[in-house]
């Protein structure tokens, strides 16, 4: 009877274990964004105003477990000053809890094209026109999803959005732009950003959360597909 009961128990454990880690968000680390475009509202900043801005989509899904590199060197101090004894026992910081990132998300920007129109023509600048008047704006991004203990690229999707001066609805919680993004904010270059960010975090939930087989990744099949459709059409092959 005794060895039923505890073969039970070691059942309920096994099965209260798996629930947990199946239950457990993946944890998530966002790296810097780069560029590899010529466009003229990327400056020196910009990859880390990207990277702040897709970290705070992410954990705003309530989906992932976000963690904070970028700041890492505070959380350090703070569990040093904890350790020095200057710190009530009760609430400083322990140290040997900083959790580590299943997945790294390093995203490009590959691709932007601005369109103007106006009395002259117009030459974008910066993310404005001079002469002419900002109408549409595209912006292409190329995504990979990096496996940290293996070091291999789990998973690889370019993420596009085109947006216009007339405006563009978005649902998300992408907030009010700062730094060297600031003044774009209701610019098509600002919307097409936006909706990058968006679209981004949207897959990941589908991809890294729903998994493989669901639904939504059959629609993000058929946008993939057309989006490759497209880029043949506009290479002329000899």
């Amino acid at each position: 009877m005794k060895k039923l009961q505890l073969f039970l128990l070691a059942c309920l454990l096994f099965v209260f274990a798996s629930s947990t880690l199946a239950a457990e968000k993946p944890r998530l680390g966002v790296l810097r964004f780069t560029n590899n475009t010529h466009a003229g509202w990327w400056k020196a900043s910009v990859g880390h105003e990207l990277q702040d801005m897709l970290a705070s989509e992410l954990a705003s899904t309530k989906s992932f477990q976000v963690l904070e590199r970028k700041e890492i060197d505070a959380v350090l101090g703070e569990q040093d000053l904890g350790k020095s004894g200057r710190v009530d026992k009760k609430t400083r910081a322990k140290i040997g809890k900083i959790k580590g990132a299943k997945y790294l998300v390093a995203a490009t920007v590959s691709a932007y094209e601005e369109d103007t129109s106006g009395t002259g023509g117009g030459i974008g600048i910066g993310g404005f026109s001079v002469g002419g008047k900002s109408e549409k704006a595209y912006m292409a991004v190329d995504l990979k999803i990096i496996d940290t203990t293996t070091g291999e690229i789990v998973d690889a999707r370019t993420v596009e959005a085109t947006s216009s001066s007339s405006g563009l609805n978005l649902a998300g919680h992408v907030g009010i732009f700062s730094g060297s993004l600031g003044k774009y904010e209701k610019t098509p270059t600002g919307k097409a950003i936006r909706a990058c960010i968006i679209e981004i975090s949207d897959y990941l939930a589908c991809s890294l959360v729903k998994g493989k087989n669901d639904e939504c990744m059959s629609e993000y099949a058929a946008k993939e597909s057309s989006r490759r459709d497209k880029t043949k059409k506009s290479i002329s092959l000899e």
